[in-house]
């Protein structure tokens, strides 16, 4: 562990919610409460941003695996403010690898992506057709985020459609994905629910989470509701 590190650490103790920490172990199975500091994440945007100014900070970034959530946390805060596309993406597809849960995959989100979507395409194209969870997820989940409305293109679901994976995080991300999409283009994605383009878990759960939407009418809702299998 290096200087920086170590203070990070130390740092991160002082704002310690044990009880916190406890709560937010259910509700990631897949971290261990031991790797586990329990901090609030309003208090870990803001010591990230701090941290993002620092000279040193590739100490810290350079340095994979984190032990704790809490340093993935931050290492995604810190890659999501990062104002020069080419770092990001770079520090984005050197992370990758090391997020092991939803919640360090879902609240990474580089703002200057917004600026340059051609180049985050074929960034996507690659992380959906990798074999590993989170990186399929992010990919998806950058779909959603910035090709759902004045971007979008047919092809973009068709490239979600295409995925097919058992590991739950993915196909969560999938429904999460389609009952967007349905939200924001009913007409142009209905077809590949009426036609059952996904397995049967996810086409049910895609019309769950889409009924669940204020965003849908409720004609929709209950023609969705027919298309169940």
């Amino acid at each position: 562990m290096n200087r920086l590190e170590e203070e990070i650490r130390e740092t991160l103790y002082t704002l310690q919610d044990e009880k916190y920490r406890d709560f937010q172990a259910g509700l990631i199975p897949s971290k261990d409460g031991m790797a586990m500091i329990g901090v609030r994440t309003p208090a870990l945007r803001k010591y990230a941003k701090e941290l993002g100014k620092r000279e040193d900070i590739s100490m810290f970034l350079d340095n994979l695996p984190h032990a704790y959530f809490e340093e993935n946390q931050l290492h995604a805060f810190i890659i999501s403010e990062m104002k020069d596309y080419e770092r990001c993406a770079a520090e984005v597809n050197r992370f990758l690898p090391y997020v092991d849960n939803w919640a360090t995959c879902d609240q990474m989100g580089p703002k200057v992506f917004r600026k340059h979507r051609m180049e985050l395409l074929e960034q996507i194209r690659a992380w959906i057709c990798t074999q590993h969870t989170y990186t399929i997820r992010f990919g998806i989940r950058m779909l959603m985020d910035h090709f759902l409305e004045e971007a979008y293109d047919p092809a973009y679901p068709e490239m979600v459609a295409a995925v097919r994976s058992q590991e739950y995080y993915v196909r969560m991300m999938i429904a999460w994905y389609f009952a967007t999409a349905l939200a924001k283009q009913y007409d142009a994605v209905l077809p590949f629910i009426e036609d059952r383009k996904l397995d049967v878990w996810t086409h049910n759960k895609t019309i769950q989470k889409a009924v669940e939407s204020y965003r849908i009418t409720q004609e929709q809702k209950e023609y969705l509701r027919n298309l169940k299998i």
